[in-house]
């Protein structure tokens, strides 16, 4: 018993990770899955809502179809990212808007290690798999440097960018909610949340929130199953794509960036260039420091898993 409120307490933290990154444009939640080490069985878990869980269902055989879907370990995880985006929503907006080198420099050096161990997670690399790679790359680097859209008006567009959206969302290095501001869809959505909460309640803002939920439903289902068997039958190469999609991502996340004076920043909704450093200063070295700190603390954290992982499998031999 105690293992189990463990592992679903593990999982919470691992969804409230999820959710506070979620906030960061050109994060994604797929990219924490990755570092935690719980995507494939995310993606699995989501791939089983299949026809079989409709007959385990059907025939009210509850246990197995809890079992078939990995009930527990979702559940778990959705309660957290809920519990992430609205506890932590504030606090990275504020220190993304008011303290953005720090802020950047630490995801920066999150993922730039993550996608070291992603690389790992290859195997044996070769020509096809380093192509992908690139390709994965050259996609990111140019994706996160796209202007916002304006959006086209009508459910229908309105549908299509919830499918889209959440099929980046869980993808490595492809932030959802950038994807839904590069559509024009960003603030339209949000809004209608924004509202909800305020207790306004129209059918316009219910219609919309219903429309976007059927779209993430539908892209989520059907991305989830063709992703799982990418990497059923092809785990290399997939796994070489998406460690580009993080290297490419990291031209969003880049720390120095040429900011406006006497403006306020809002990183959310504007892109602003890259830019090196004029001068090594104490400020430039605290980002640094942030970065460099950052990514040893994922390459130890795997050193530890992995430590843990061969001494439990000692033990149980």
């Amino acid at each position: 018993m105690n293992s189990f409120r463990t592992a679903g307490l593990a999982n919470v933290f691992r969804g409230i990770l999820m959710g506070g990154a979620d906030i960061i444009p050109g994060v994604s939640g797929g990219t924490v899955a990755l570092i935690l080490g719980i995507y494939e069985r995310l993606v699995t878990a989501i791939s089983h809502v299949d026809t079989r869980l409709l007959g385990l269902l059907r025939h009210c055989r509850w246990s197995e179809a809890a079992v078939h879907i990995d009930l527990r370990f979702l559940v778990t995880l959705v309660c957290g990212i809920l519990l992430g985006v609205a506890g932590l929503a504030t606090l990275m907006n504020h220190l993304i808007d008011h303290h953005p080198q720090p802020t950047l420099a630490v995801f920066f050096g999150l993922i730039l290690a993550s996608s070291v161990l992603v690389a790992r997670m290859v195997g044996r690399w070769n020509a096809v798999n380093a192509v992908l790679l690139v390709a994965g790359m050259a996609v990111a680097y140019w994706l996160v440097a796209q202007p916002v859209m304006a959006g086209r008006e009508g459910y229908a567009y309105l549908f299509f960018c919830g499918m889209v959206a959440i099929c980046a969302m869980i993808l490595p290095g492809i932030s959802g909610a950038f994807i839904l501001l590069i559509l024009g869809k960003y603030t339209h959505v949000t809004g209608a949340i924004s509202s909800l909460v305020r207790g306004d309640v129209t059918v316009e803002n219910l219609l919309t929130l219903v429309v976007f939920a059927c779209g993430c439903v539908v892209g989520l289902l059907s991305f989830s199953k063709f992703l799982r068997w990418l990497l059923a039958h092809h785990h290399a190469p997939t796994m070489a794509v998406l460690c580009g999609f993080m290297i490419g991502s990291l031209r969003r996340l880049w720390p120095f960036k040429g900011l406006p004076s006497g403006e306020a920043i809002d990183f959310k909704h504007n892109l602003y260039p890259n830019v090196w450093p004029e001068e090594f200063n104490g400020q430039v070295a605290w980002v640094v420091v942030l970065a460099v700190a950052s990514m040893a603390s994922v390459l130890l954290l795997d050193s530890f898993a992995k430590r843990r992982h061969q001494k439990v499998t000692s033990e149980e031999r």
